[in-house]
């Protein structure tokens, strides 16, 4: 696989902190300045690729939507775009070189259903001037140090941390913080793909969400290190109707906190472990916490390789998903429904994961890719204890200009050995999809204000 390498080091020993996967040295001025030149405010290469299959930026996407209100339903900017090409199982090989092995995996395993279309590219990652601002400070001022729950980023806030990456665990940080907006409410359904080719419901339920490492007003004198606040109640499937979890991400993990309230004890129990292979409530139990949005684990598991940057079909701009009205049109039997997913040609990092020392994860070895424009992980792939690929991940990314922002919605993950398969965040059958919301109060991410409204 011909890989374009990222910014090579200078000297030997900015080599083995690379190899390493550690991050101590920031930016140089000079190289900030490239965020104004040669590379967009959120750190994606400006230019477009040689023969012109990748356009250049040109500001990202920030024109209204005809029609849109906040909180309705996200129409398609790109409605009325045919494919260039369709990718199936016959000629998947003219393609390989720019499939993730997940990809390549689900051909073989479905050679008569899966299907990729592929569409023109869009360029249209943007944010507020203030996180371009906050960003390029970020570049000069943040370094990846070692806290007690491994690399965590210091002197960052408000931006993407660290837009000139020169690791893979600063890629990954990169996704973890990347711009999708300080709060916002959704309502959603949860689906598990049976190896039969049944669906099973597993959550109906609404969730808010807040950022306050993106807080407007906010500043990185006065950022204490939360980064996500959660708040997700269900109102079914009937059996876990009234179940809540609330949950409040530091980036230092140890502080980190969960909280899940359970109908039948009629009590709030703080999670003891909501991180890395646990299985995570919000999803019945179906995804680990670190596969939630492809990758939402702790930094310490993985010894973090950044193999590169590479040119790659992953799903983008995919509006459509959401346009159709029941979540059946968009389920297939063993996988979401090619019509209704829009694949583009992008330039995305690549990250490789190998269990850290010391470590133990039911899936020792993974690999992400993380585009360049908006820092969202939209594919992911990991290997079991023998050696055998397992799971692969998505993340569908959207449109989002009253934010502005393109960043990841409905996400999930198809396991290749048993068959099952799993979609979080349908938004098909309800009205509200990604309500940008005012700041919420703290109280709002709490277990005694989870309590009062998770009994039923």
């Amino acid at each position: 696989m011909k890989l374009k390498l990222c910014r090579f080091a200078t000297s030997m020993a900015l080599a083995g902190v690379l190899a390493a996967g550690t991050g101590a040295i920031a930016a140089t001025p000079q190289e900030a300045e490239q965020l104004k030149t040669t590379l967009t405010p959120l750190g994606g290469e400006r230019a477009g690729n040689a023969d012109g299959s990748i356009p250049a930026w040109d500001g990202g996407y920030t024109q209204p939507i005809p029609g849109f209100e906040n909180g309705g339903k996200r129409p398609d900017p790109f409605a009325d775009e045919k494919p260039l090409y369709s990718i199936t199982a016959a000629n998947v090989g003219q393609y390989a070189d720019k499939l993730s092995d997940g990809v390549k995996a689900m051909f073989a395993k479905y050679p008569d259903t899966y299907r990729i279309d592929v569409y023109p590219t869009h360029r249209t990652a943007a944010a507020p001037q203030w996180v371009y601002d906050n960003t390029y400070a970020n570049a000069t001022r943040a370094k990846l140090v070692e806290g007690p729950a491994g690399l965590m980023p210091e002197g960052a806030y408000g931006g993407i941390p660290f837009p000139i990456p020169q690791s893979g665990a600063e890629v990954m940080w990169n996704h973890l913080l990347h711009w999708r907006g300080e709060a916002w409410h959704f309502d959603i359904h949860g689906v598990l793909g049976t190896a039969s080719g049944n669906h099973v419901l597993t959550v109906d339920g609404r969730g808010d969400q807040q950022m306050p490492y993106y807080f407007k007003e906010g500043s990185l004198e006065d950022f204490k290190g939360e980064y996500w606040m959660i708040r997700m109640i269900n109102a079914g499937p009937p059996i876990r109707a009234g179940e809540a979890i609330t949950g409040r991400l530091n980036l230092n993990d140890e502080k980190s906190q969960s909280w899940v309230y359970l109908t039948g004890q009629r009590r709030v129990r703080k999670l003891p472990q909501a991180c890395c292979d646990t299985p995570t409530p919000a999803t019945a139990g179906v995804m680990s916490f670190d596969e939630l949005e492809v990758f939402s684990g702790r930094i310490d598991r993985y010894n973090w390789k950044l193999v590169g940057k590479k040119e790659m079909i992953v799903p983008y701009n995919s509006n459509r998903t959401l346009v159709p009205a029941s979540d059946s049109d968009v389920l297939g039997e063993h996988h979401m429904n090619p019509d209704h997913v829009r694949w583009e040609l992008h330039r995305v990092w690549v990250v490789d994961a190998e269990l850290a020392s010391g470590k133990r994860h039911l899936a020792p070895k993974a690999r992400y890719y993380v585009d360049e424009d908006s820092w969202n992980a939209v594919l992911g792939d990991r290997w079991d204890a023998k050696g055998q690929l397992w799971k692969t991940m998505f993340q569908l990314p959207i449109v989002m200009p009253d934010l502005p922002a393109t960043t990841g919605l409905t996400f999930g993950f198809n396991d290749l050995v048993s068959g099952a398969w799993y979609v979080n965040l349908l938004f098909n059958e309800k009205a509200e999809q990604y309500k940008i919301m005012p700041r919420y109060d703290d109280t709002v991410f709490t277990p005694s204000a989870m309590a009062g409204e998770g009994i039923r």
